[in-house]
């Protein structure tokens, strides 16, 4: 992962101004913060941001991708720069592994197996030994994006009915719903996918890949980045889930961290800081390697899984989707 630069969160409403060759960011306040903009990877808008075309024109120049999330924690969109990465040779390579029936079904049941352990690896708990061996006798017989997706959301209800028994009343999931988050517990995990999607993007940009040609998603959601989608599978659960059960367990949620109505909820503006403080904390927690043989943070292992996709295409090398080792 490149060493330069670093993710700045703006969960406040604040606009976004060019100074020379810095950003100045002018917070609700009225105080300004001056960032070189060589000292940004990225920007995670997590509230209103009034930014002018001097300042995305310096963004696109050193190439810092902008990612919005709307009030309910989705990921409504993305300034990118204008030139990235993208090799012709690596894209036709990915073009063609995508457009091979075989490979796309091998890499979608190799992601959705990974995530579905990924869980039961977060959870923490022998309840989901039964779903997993239903899930890995079921997914050899499925071929298409949609039927491969059909197991993972069995699951993944089955994994989430688990997870609420470890859960206060208030904040417990009760099942998969469409969004807007209907309740708490959807919410904070709405706004940690929504990250997790955005920091897999900001990785993918680093890389030859182009982010909209996927194995997976590709028949599901035509409307994203599959690749990015695609990629951010398996790492939801080391964020989502896992970092939900944490902070319940540990107290660090309220009510008053959520903002709720009928049929509907998101975080709050205290809600929103909570999520990113667990966010970026979590992204710099650091493991050893044993291939790399040195500490590596969460962050660098989703650049990593990146690379390993540019290997596949490149050298045919097997893909093995990101499973925790520790």
């Amino acid at each position: 992962m490149p060493a330069v630069g670093r993710t700045y969160w703006l969960t406040e409403p604040c606009r976004i101004r060019r100074e020379d060759n810095s950003v100045r960011i002018e917070r609700p306040d009225g105080s300004p913060v001056r960032i070189p903009v060589t000292d940004i990877r990225d920007v995670v808008a997590f509230d209103h941001v009034d930014i002018n075309t001097s300042a995305l024109s310096l963004l696109s120049r050193n190439g810092v991708t902008l990612h919005v999330l709307d009030h309910y924690g989705n990921h409504a969109g993305h300034f990118a720069p204008s030139e990235h990465m993208a090799s012709a040779s690596v894209v036709r390579r990915q073009v063609e592994a995508t457009a091979d029936p075989e490979t796309r079904a091998v890499v979608g049941r190799s992601l959705v197996l990974a995530t579905a352990e990924n869980l039961r690896w977060a959870l923490d708990t022998d309840l989901l030994d039964a779903a997993l061996t239903s899930l890995r006798t079921a997914l050899p017989h499925a071929q298409l994006g949609d039927e491969i997706m059909g197991q993972e959301g069995n699951y993944r209800r089955t994994g989430w009915a688990v997870l609420d028994t470890q859960l206060p009343t208030w904040l417990r999931l009760d099942g998969r719903s469409r969004r807007p988050p209907t309740n708490a517990g959807y919410a904070f995990v709405s706004y940690l996918n929504a990250l997790v999607y955005a920091r897999v993007l900001t990785a993918l940009r680093t890389t030859p890949l182009h982010p909209a040609i996927g194995f997976l998603h590709s028949d599901t959601d035509r409307r994203r980045n599959t690749l990015a989608l695609d990629l951010a599978e398996p790492f939801k659960p080391l964020f989502a889930e896992r970092l939900l059960k944490r902070a319940a367990s540990q107290k660090k949620l309220k009510p008053s961290d959520f903002e709720t109505e009928v049929g509907r909820a998101s975080l709050s503006k205290t809600g929103r800081k909570k999520v990113a403080a667990l966010m970026k904390e979590e992204l710099a927690s650091t493991v050893h390697h044993r291939t790399l043989k040195r500490k590596v943070s969460y962050e660098e292992l989703i650049h990593l899984e990146a690379l390993k996709l540019v290997r596949m295409c490149l050298e045919g090398t097997p893909y093995k989707p990101f499973r925790p080792w520790w």
